[in-house]
């Protein structure tokens, strides 16, 4: 992996310990590598943006990160701690945003936010304080007591948001989070990304929106078939060489990525037909 200078995973003493820590990440499905030997550390109120081209490995390694898939190899560390030996404790720090999110299509929407309460023992003064909020603040107040089935995908990722809100989780996972969202709901999420922030969450975001990622991240990750290639902020980045904005940056290290693996494949190629 290219890192940045300045950006390194060696912290100072005086930076706070990793909230997320990925040690030799990997998993493989059958015989397909989707993640390799991946290293990452998020620090505890970072907002870290998770970049990389279709089928990079991104949501694989989010659900893993989330404790939702076992790794083939390597660790994973929520606040120190492992989901091997702590998974009820750490699954009740964290809440997943997922590109196409499950709703129960009977419930109400406000009924659903209450069943996601439930299972994380959230109190009903704060439930229902939160609830309110949120579904003021993504503007489903007036359909929160209609069913979701009837429910369009960006009210359905609305809604789930909204739940997993009221949880008020240590470290939120958003997958691709404004797919499915008009302009105005996009740009309340960017503010609520903003605002979990600054009550001392930690936020994990994956997206192919990079005004978004150059907006609101402190830190950048980019991953192409399965392995980390760059990592620093935006700045670090750019004075690597890569570019002089993240769409070029992006655009630079997944090329640059491509063409060493067609040239590996290419040698390999070789060798296999001289032997």
């Amino acid at each position: 992996m290219t890192q940045a200078e300045g950006s390194g995973q060696d912290r100072p003493s005086n930076v706070a310990p990793p909230m997320i820590e990925a040690i030799g990440l990997g998993r493989t499905f059958d015989r397909t590598v989707a993640v390799k030997e991946l290293d990452l550390q998020v620090a505890a109120g970072e907002v870290y943006g998770f970049l990389g081209p279709n089928g990079a490995g991104k949501t694989t390694t989010m659900r893993m990160l989330n404790g939702l898939l076992r790794p083939t190899t390597g660790e994973i560390r929520i606040h120190g701690k492992t989901y091997a030996s702590h998974p009820k404790e750490l699954r009740a720090l964290t809440g997943f945003i997922p590109d196409t999110p499950p709703l129960y299509e009977f419930l109400t929407g406000r009924q659903y936010i209450g069943f996601v309460a439930s299972l994380y023992g959230i109190k009903a003064d704060q439930r229902d304080e939160d609830a309110e909020r949120w579904l003021s603040g993504f503007d489903l107040k007036d359909r929160a007591d209609e069913i979701c089935k009837g429910y369009s995908h960006g009210m359905r990722k609305k809604l789930h948001l909204a739940a997993v809100l009221v949880t008020r989780p240590e470290v939120l996972f958003l997958d691709e989070p404004t797919t499915g969202l008009d302009p105005k709901s996009a740009r309340r999420l960017k503010d609520m990304i903003v605002e979990v922030r600054e009550g001392g969450s930690t936020v994990f975001l994956s997206t192919h929106l990079l005004d978004t990622a150059d907006e609101l991240c402190d830190r950048i990750g980019i991953i192409h078939r399965g392995s980390l290639c760059a990592e620093g902020t935006v700045e670090d980045l750019k004075s690597a060489g890569y570019g002089n904005n993240l769409e070029e940056i992006f655009l630079r290290i997944t090329e640059h990525e491509a063409v060493l693996e067609k040239d590996a494949a290419e040698e390999s190629d070789a060798a296999s037909s001289s032997n």
